[in-house]
């Protein structure tokens, strides 16, 4: 028998190996591990089988099944090709990103001194060989990258290829193993099951120590040894500690004379979850309504769209549909685009549903991750998986139900790495292959969604109050240039944003300040020269960071210290401009002094917890003003919030693409929507240089028909989607004359077949990101078109192609749909 393995590569096809005598139970979707290429082993899920060898080339047989049952479920594969398909990237893209690590191990190249080498000739090497010989000698055995690390040697790679060379070091292939499954220890009697007379003999040993005795007592009441009918109660050892009170070094006494052992015992992480469950609160007479139409529209259509103003308790209404589904016995999905998001929706279904809610998302650890994933898999239970992005990937049993929450989010696009695809239309075909439902939610639909929906393709239903009759927030457009012409605004903050947010502090209310821009200031200049300092790597400028006093990149990461006198001219005239919210929270704290401000952006939510305790803080009141990026304008529910400033709407409208309006309207009215969500009335500030925007007239008025009826005809002229499908193309190379001449090549083959659908190439707006320089071709084609067969076309044209050196030397890849 021969196996067709899918590799964690960005490898368009399938390998074959032999399946070994022994390996019988074998089947479509289990884990191997494979030799590729001379030294190195990965783990592939197994495609397909069949019982001829390939022609042309002989194979290598599979080293190891990993485990007795397939790891994925039909019609995981199914959804893989598809997204491969449709994406146009590599299977093993999809498998990457969809397994966690740490169900993928993989062999890891270690270098170790060469024993047979004759150490009298390290005097031949030179000092940085010396230094990693030493550093060998001294630590058996490193990986490439830690030795680069320790060192800091800039050309550590090639030292160790010349070492390699010249014998005095060797290379080994090791397979890494990333999942450490979560153990306790257990407490058990150093007898046979049901041994009265053991039991007696322990007591007596335990007679002068009335702890030891404490601790044997208790053991016999949890685990009830004498009571239980067949084998006692597996006892934890913390769980004895509690109940007995006494320490672990008595428990460690009584197992060195014999009376208890000590084993591990693996267990799920979320096993300890709650299993109580509250009642889902009562429906109002518009949602009630909303509900039974959802109902109705699910008999003739797949997807519904629930177009819901924000707080009019989409999430109560989302309740109700999951309790269905899972009563049924059926799974759900529930997408959110944001992890913060997660966070605040954790508690609030947890009260519900209890321990058959799973949270998965990327700031889970590794081994959270393949817990939560094997409990899906083993589990034929219902359950209900609230999740960002990668929990499409998940091996559900029986999906009755995909809910996609703010679906007009952009963060539900995966840009790098591939496959970059959106998990809002993964997720609807996801459903399809269960025969199970999508649901949409959003206040601000995409204007694509929306299309579908009135035109019939999608269901369609409205709920247009906010829940308990509360008013959608007033708002107000400032004119930045007038209160600074008027003196009005000497920083961040104009006169009426301020006046309110201190009204509203006295009322005892919070406020939110939205930025979308992070760090302390966007800007470094020398007023003398003009010097600006900028990525080595990227064509960006450095953004300050004053609590690190360092410039970054956002880009690739990229940090130098801020120098205290220009580089240029040598002069004390650094100067930093414009706004983050660093910045923002500092100048903040300064106009209000008495209150207490927090920050929400990526630099505060680097782990896990991070968005949990900002959220939970902010929503116990023991922060007033929160100051974020658009992290805080995304469906969080904050019933003290009545002022909610936008600080610089220009850098949303001002924005050169064609969704431009459509992502400026859905911020706005998203970030205005966290004002006066219960009896208060809320009040936004929309600060901008430019206050005849059309785009805020719509959201003065709180008029999304309004914008999507103007924003369609524009789009129906110029044929963007949803008329078309856009396909964007990248070529990047290391060298900017190479990546220009092969993106004009590319470009002329794409419009001999294509003709006018191609649009360039020219300079993405960053033109080089991490040292590679960037080329984009737009290729627009019918709404209809087969992504099947533009798949095949491209393909053929890049191979016509690959000859080249110039096409060689690029990297080509794609980004369908892109937002």
């Amino acid at each position: 028998m021969y196996a067709e393995v899918i590799l964690p590569l960005p490898l368009y096809s399938t390998f074959t190996y032999s399946v070994p005598e022994g390996m019988e139970n074998i089947g479509i979707g289990s884990r191997v591990l494979v030799q590729f290429g001379k030294r190195k082993f990965y783990t592939g899920i197994v495609a397909a089988l069949r019982p001829d060898p390939p022609a042309g080339y002989e194979v290598k047989p599979i080293s190891t099944l990993l485990d007795a049952d397939p790891i994925i479920r039909y019609p995981q594969l199914k959804l893989w090709q598809w997204i491969a398909d449709y994406y146009l990237c590599a299977p093993g893209d999809v498998y990457k990103a969809a397994i966690p690590t740490g169900l993928k191990p993989e062999s890891t190249t270690f270098i170790s001194l060469n024993p047979d080498f004759d150490e009298d000739a390290l005097d031949s090497l030179n000092e940085d060989e010396r230094r990693i010989a030493s550093l060998l000698a001294e630590e058996k055995k490193l990986s490439l990258t830690d030795i680069q690390t320790r060192t800091e040697i800039p050309k550590a790679t090639a030292l160790v290829k010349n070492l390699l060379e010249d014998g005095v070091v060797m290379v080994a292939e090791t397979i890494i193993e990333k999942y450490r499954p979560k153990t306790i220890k257990m407490v058990k009697l150093a007898l046979p099951d049901g041994n009265i007379e053991g039991v007696h003999r322990l007591l007596d040993l335990t007679n002068r120590s009335p702890k030891q005795q404490r601790a044997l007592m208790g053991y016999l009441e949890l685990s009830r040894y004498i009571n239980a009918d067949g084998e006692p109660d597996e006892v934890p050892r913390e769980n004895l500690i509690k109940r007995t009170g006494v320490t672990p070094g008595i428990i460690k006494t009584m197992v060195d004379k014999g009376i208890f052992e000590i084993y591990k015992k693996s267990i799920n992480r979320f096993s300890d979850l709650q299993k109580d469950t509250a009642e889902i609160p009562e429906l109002s007479a518009a949602q009630k309504r909303a509900h039974g139409e959802i109902i109705e529209r699910f008999r003739d259509h797949q997807v519904c769209l629930l177009h819901g103003v924000t707080g009019s308790g989409k999430t109560e209404i989302y309740s109700h549909l999951i309790r269905q589904m899972l009563d049924a016995g059926r799974q759900v999905l529930y997408l959110v685009p944001e992890i913060s998001l997660t966070t605040q929706l954790t508690d609030r279904l947890r009260r519900t549903f209890g321990d058959r809610l799973l949270v998965y998302h990327s700031k889970f650890s590794d081994n959270e991750r393949v817990d939560v994933w094997r409990r899906v898999l083993g589990s034929h239970e219902s359950l209900l998986i609230l999740g960002a992005r990668s929990s499409v990937f998940l091996p559900f049993h029986r999906l009755g139900l995909v809910i996609v929450d703010e679906e007009h989010e952009a963060s539900y696009k995966q840009y790098d790495p591939a496959p970059r695809y959106n998990a809002r239309d993964t997720a609807m075909v996801l459903a399809s292959m269960h025969g199970a439902k999508t649901l949409l939610g959003s206040a601000t639909p995409a204007v694509d969604t929306y299309y579908k929906a009135v035109n019939g393709k999608y269901g369609l239903v409205t709920l247009s109050e906010r829940f308990e009759g509360a008013r959608l927030p007033e708002v107000e457009i400032v004119d930045m240039k007038d209160q600074r012409k008027r003196k009005l605004a000497d920083g961040i903050l104009s006169q009426p944003l301020k006046q309110a947010t201190e009204e509203a502090m006295e009322k005892g209310q919070q406020a939110l300040m939205f930025q979308n821009r992070r760090g302390f200031a966007p800007f470094v200049v020398c007023k003398t020269c003009g010097w600006t300092p900028k990525c080595t790597n990227c064509d960006v400028s450095l953004v300050y960071h004053k609590h690190s006093d360092t410039l970054r990149c956002h880009y690739c990461g990229f940090a130098m210290p801020l120098p205290a006198l220009c580089p240029a001219c040598q002069e004390n005239s650094i100067e930093i401009y414009g706004y983050g919210t660093e910045r923002i929270a500092e100048e903040v704290h300064g106009y209000f002094a008495s209150r207490r401000v927090g920050r929400m952006d990526l630099d505060t939510t680097r782990n896990k917890d991070s968005y949990q305790e900002i959220i939970e803080d902010f929503s116990s009141h023991n922060m007033d003003i929160l100051v974020g990026t658009q992290m805080v304008t995304k469906g969080l529910d904050f019933g003290k919030v009545t002022v909610v400033g936008v600080l610089n709407a220009d850098s949303i409208l001002n924005f050169p693409d064609f969704r431009s309006n459509e992502r400026a309207f859905n911020m706005l009215e998203q970030v205005a929507g966290r004002a006066g969500r219960r009896s208060d009335l809320g009040k936004v500030f929309i600060q901008t240089t430019d206050p005849q925007s059309h785009v805020l007239d719509f959201v003065k008025a709180h008029n999304y028909n309004g914008f999507y009826e103007s924003e369609i005809e524009s789009r129906r002229k110029l044929l963007y989607p949803p008329f078309s499908r856009i396909i964007n193309i990248y070529l990047k190379n290391k060298n900017s004359r190479d990546v220009d001449e092969a993106a004009i090549l590319f470009s002329q083959a794409l419009r001999a077949t294509f003709g006018p659908r191609v649009l360039g190439p020219e300079k993405p707006f960053v033109s080089r990101v991490a040292t590679w320089y960037l080329q984009c071709i737009m290729l627009k084609i019918e709404a209809s078109a087969s992504m099947t067969k533009v798949k095949h076309i491209l393909r053929t044209i890049y191979e016509s192609l690959a000859r080249d050196p110039r096409i060689k030397s690029s990297i080509l890849y794609y980004d369908v749909d892109p937002v």
